[in-house]
């Protein structure tokens, strides 16, 4: 089974949590894509469901396919959203936002009653930091809230390098119109310490540290599917 089987695998058998008539979130990269595509092809054989998109790209996507779309304001509370991560461990705390989409995906899991996270077993991780961490920021003041992200990390004994993410040879844009700077940090042995000094730092619109908003995960590997819920492999 290749990384693209395992994807369609784990997005397969979150298909399962998904019921008639839910109010649905429905995330943003290449695994939520698989699932999007998978969805599309029960709402064709009769499914009823609203999906919330967690990003123009989501949006677009679900347009082509036929996902029925409204937006969170329609849609203030959801029952389910389903999405992917860049990785977590064993108590699903999350690391999103390699897609650039991460303020939008926590806005729209903090609306849902539960979060499903889907992956193959490489996101899996003991402690949290191989992946680079992103830090969606305001354009204004870029450089002062750079300085400040080091000196919040250092508090921590935390170092690395803090790379403006660029599209080409432009600076990345989300859709929210912000920049994104992505901490390799390498290890986070506290993400919620992390999480509240860059909460404490007012040029950073949002981190992509996802805490105690997970209530499942399917992994994928070759062997199929299987579930973790929060410490509990």
């Amino acid at each position: 089974m290749d990384a693209r089987q395992m994807k369609i695998e784990a997005a397969r058998a979150a298909l399962a949590y998904v019921e008639n008539g839910m109010r649905l979130g429905i995330g943003t990269g290449s695994t939520a894509e698989e699932f999007v595509r998978l969805l599309a092809e029960m709402v064709a054989a009769g499914l009823t469901i609203e999906g919330v998109p967690t990003s123009e790209r989501t949006a677009k996507l679900c347009n082509e396919l036929g996902v029925p779309l409204k937006s969170l304001d329609e849609l203030p509370e959801l029952d389910l959203t389903i999405d992917g991560a860049d990785e977590f461990d064993g108590a699903l705390t999350l690391v999103k936002g390699g897609g650039g989409a991460l303020l939008r995906e926590k806005i729209v899991a903090a609306s849902s009653t539960r979060m499903i996270v889907i992956a193959d077993e490489s996101k899996v991780v003991e402690t949290l930091g191989a992946f680079p961490l992103p830090i969606e920021v305001n354009p204004f003041g870029l450089v002062s809230t750079r300085i400040l992200i080091e000196k919040v990390a250092s508090q921590l004994g935390l170092s690395g390098a803090l790379n403006l993410r660029r599209s080409g040879d432009e600076t990345f844009v989300t859709d929210g119109g912000h920049f994104i700077i992505d901490a390799s940090f390498g290890r986070i042995p506290d993400a919620e310490a992390l999480s509240i000094g860059l909460n404490s730092i007012p040029g950073v619109v949002e981190h992509g540290l996802f805490i105690n908003m997970a209530t499942l995960a399917i992994i994928a590997g070759p062997a199929g599917a299987r579930t973790l819920r929060a410490n509990n492999t």
